[in-house]
């Protein structure tokens, strides 16, 4: 057997992919060490400059800045002119990408736009009820029947969104919009 990674084009494909990403980590990294910089400091109330509440996220960006430009270095320097522009573009045409652009838009209707507009529970049983049937009706490998899945993904969001909401405000001590 054979090992998949290998194969020079999956090395390719993979350093391009490193890339991308170390790049996107640097750049929320650095956003992320910013926007905690530009948090009040509270001198006012006589906080210690130590528990400023941007310190934490302001070390974690930073980290977080500095693992994604390690890892798109490392990447560029291993996949220097191997491939071109048509290698980068052929990333967005795979499968892989298709699941994660569901995944992102998915996550983003739910936080932008259903919270906040529904009730807590409501929206997070219409996230997971959406994502289940989603991805086992129309983007797996091997599809199941809608009318199955519909019924397994709402019986699943109606526990999952009830649950969620009673842990947060009775065991979190959590006001959920």
């Amino acid at each position: 057997m054979t090992d998949p990674s290998a194969d020079p084009q999956t090395e390719r494909h993979m350093n391009r992919v490193d890339l991308i990403t170390g790049g996107v980590f640097a750049v929320l990294g650095l956003a992320i060490a910013y926007l905690s910089w530009t948090m009040p400091r509270l001198e006012m109330r006589g906080i210690h400059p130590a528990t400023v509440p941007g310190l934490v996220p302001g070390l974690l960006g930073l980290a977080l800045a500095f693992c994604g430009a390690v890892l798109g270095l490392k990447a560029y320097r291993e996949g220097r002119g191997a491939g071109g522009w048509s290698d980068l573009l052929a990333l967005f045409r795979t499968e892989e990408a298709g699941r994660f652009c569901a995944v992102a838009g998915l996550a983003l209707v739910y936080a932008l736009v259903l919270v906040g507009l529904l009730p807590f529970w409501l929206a997070s049983t219409a996230f997971v009820f959406a994502f289940i049937v989603v991805f086992e009706a129309w983007l797996s490998p091997q599809p199941r029947p809608l009318l199955r899945s519909a019924l397994w993904a709402a019986v699943q969001g109606v526990i999952v969104g009830v649950a969620v909401t009673l842990v947060f405000q009775y065991g979190f001590l959590v006001r959920l919009p």
